[in-house]
């Protein structure tokens, strides 16, 4: 399995969540969070991580029995309502180059205890509108 796709073509920033995921993880080791509270992931969520989840070579930060596998969600126009999930790098690219705007989440899950986070998410795609607001520039509007 590839370790997780890193997006080259996202129109804006990416956000990452790991400042998050360290303050949640620190309250679990405290007792203020129960283990369940976090340890709920999705039924969909975990068969998408088992299917086609990429290893990201860190075992799980609460149960330390499985290694982490990041799973990347597509949301956009003309696209399933519930978002698709590219299984290749190639497909992951392609989906960032449409021309309608995308949004992208990447999720890190451990199949074994259900662990679920938020890793990144970035929006991508919309190059007919990066294509017109540059045609626009050059005529001077």
């Amino acid at each position: 399995m590839e370790k997780s796709f890193r997006t080259s073509t996202a129109v804006g920033a990416v956000v990452e969540f790991g400042l998050v995921r360290h303050a949640l993880l620190a309250k679990v080791a405290a007792g203020l969070i129960r283990h369940e509270d976090v340890c709920d992931a999705h039924p969909e969520l975990l068969r998408a991580a088992k299917n086609i989840g990429r290893t990201t070579g860190e075992n799980c930060p609460l149960c330390h029995d499985a290694e982490l596998v990041e799973v990347t969600y597509v949301f956009g126009a003309r696209l399933p309502s519930g978002g698709t999930c590219p299984t290749s790098r190639s497909e992951l690219l392609k989906l960032e180059r449409r021309e309608e705007p995308v949004q992208c989440y990447a999720v890190e899950v451990c199949v074994s205890c259900s662990f679920h986070h938020l890793v990144r998410k970035w929006t991508a795609g919309g190059r007919r509108a990066r294509r017109a607001q540059a045609q626009r520039k050059e005529v001077g509007e």
